[in-house]
């Protein structure tokens, strides 16, 4: 007999956070359900769904970031740059449809997926006529709102840019997968998160503060070790070497650059 997927239980039985975030760990997409290098802002009151969604989604790569009124999410929406929003519509201090306006008005490209316990059907085509790409109600199945959260970012990384290359590294954004040459590389969610970062901006020298910021999240601490332990990792599965880099060089004072040329400084 296969068992019901779980729905979170947005009236009625109440379960922790920690709880719905285990359940989370346990549906993860087979290769890593995430999207390297994609940033995610959750505008929802409700604590536990909130804390629960952004654990959840950051297991699976994601860098996400949480607002619990509607006058915060619209102004974190305006401010930094999102590839998508997860919006709620019962917000306080500003209405979740008044967000969606305002953010769609500002960001025609920016990505909005409302999730709400509105579900007549006048408040779905308003939300969409608003600007919203997707209108998910509440209780719904984690598989589902993953899926959907995939579907269009998926949908929006092959309009935009199919596959990045950089010398002999290729990364394909939507399927989560990096090669060098012909060889396929076995990264981990945030190595192929640096890596597209890095990517988009070959060249460039990219401080630690920039790959915090579009990796973990703007609540990561900035003084921990974590961006150097993954470069580190990084490095050694591209077999590069920090003395004499072939592609990641580091910048002193200023962070880490993807060298365009082999021997380029």
């Amino acid at each position: 007999m296969r068992a019901t997927p779980k729905t979170y239980p947005y009236e009625g039985e109440q379960r922790s956070g920690e709880a719905i975030a285990s359940l989370w760990a346990k549906r993860r997409h087979p290769g890593g359900s995430g999207s390297a290098g994609m940033r995610i802002l959750i505008v929802e009151d409700e604590q536990d769904l909130a804390i629960a969604l952004a654990r959840g989604l950051r297991r699976q790569g994601y860098a996400v970031d949480i607002a619990s009124t509607g006058e915060e999410g619209w102004e974190k929406g305006e401010v930094h740059d999102y590839d998508l929003v997860i919006l709620d519509l019962n917000l306080p201090e500003m209405d979740g449809l008044e967000v969606c306006r305002r953010l769609r008005a500002s960001k025609p490209d920016l990505l909005i997926l409302i999730l709400t316990a509105r579900s007549r059907l006048e408040d779905k085509v308003t939300g969409l006529d608003l600007g919203a790409d997707d209108y998910l109600v509440k209780p719904f199945h984690f598989e589902e709102l993953t899926a959907r959260v995939r579907a269009l970012l998926r949908r929006d990384l092959r309009v935009r840019e199919p596959i990045l290359q950089v010398r002999d590294l290729k990364l394909d954004p939507a399927s989560r997968t990096a090669w060098q040459g012909k060889r396929r590389l076995e990264l981990t969610a945030k190595e192929l998160s640096i890596l597209e970062y890095l990517m988009r901006h070959p060249g460039e020298a990219v401080s630690q503060e920039k790959l915090i910021e579009h990796v973990w999240g703007e609540d990561a601490d900035l003084f921990t070790g974590s961006v150097r332990v993954h470069i580190h990792s990084l490095r050694r599965k591209l077999g590069d070497d920090a003395e004499n880099p072939r592609y990641i060089e580091t910048v002193v004072g200023q962070g880490y650059r993807l060298r365009v040329e082999e021997g380029s400084v």
